[in-house]
């Protein structure tokens, strides 16, 4: 099913996949063509500390596409691929998508339909410190909110990971509690529609 088209002069559809743009930004959804970028970024540890906790082969990469694509077939919103035009470089990926209490990626997509979206990134080092975290997960956040309708969002992440924090507490995102997602005890956070269009 296709989503109804964005309000919003910058989004556009192309067979249910949404395509975002921010100011310094493109943002794809993520599709076979990205696997060198992303593994490039995956395979360096200091992007993979707080996530997998060391570097992903070109082969976990490319399941992880394969597992990622299914998700935009199934809800029409997962994972997208942070391309800066004027190199044409993958600077990082993002996410809106259900989140999950299990490891491993079910069968059935349609059975986390009733858990929260999330919201996720990571950048590659050559990009940090740039403020580009904040203004994709900004940008991903309004998709959340105005396309998708999500009444709130949520995020966890590893407590040492300061600069995930700071890019939550920018979205206005609160603490509240220590949660199961993805098979960990996690910090988690939410930030709830009513909250973000206030803010």
């Amino acid at each position: 099913m296709l989503l109804a088209a964005c309000s919003c002069s910058c989004c556009r559809q192309r067979n249910a996949l949404t395509i975002l743009h921010t100011t310094r930004l493109l943002l794809e959804p993520i599709a076979e063509q990205h696997l060198d970028g992303l593994y490039a970024m995956d395979q360096i540890p200091e992007v993979m500390r707080y996530i997998s906790g060391k570097p992903a082969t070109r082969e976990q990469t490319a399941a992880w596409i394969a597992g990622v694509q299914r998700c935009w077939a199934a809800w029409s919103t997962s994972w997208w691929a942070f391309i800066e035009p004027a190199s044409g470089r993958i600077a990082g990926a993002g996410c809106i998508q259900y989140a999950r209490r299990e490891a491993a990626l079910p069968a059935d997509l349609e059975s986390l339909r009733h858990n929260p979206l999330e919201i996720g990134w990571r950048l590659h080092p050559d990009f940090w410190r740039r403020g580009l975290a904040s203004e994709a997960a900004r940008r991903m956040t309004a998709f959340a909110f105005d396309s998708l309708a999500a009444p709130e969002l949520i995020a966890s992440c590893h407590p040492n990971n300061a600069a995930s924090i700071r890019v939550m507490d920018r979205l206005g995102m609160q603490f509240r509690g220590i949660e199961i997602w993805y098979g960990e005890a996690s910090p988690t956070y939410m930030v709830s529609r009513e909250n973000w269009r206030q803010s």
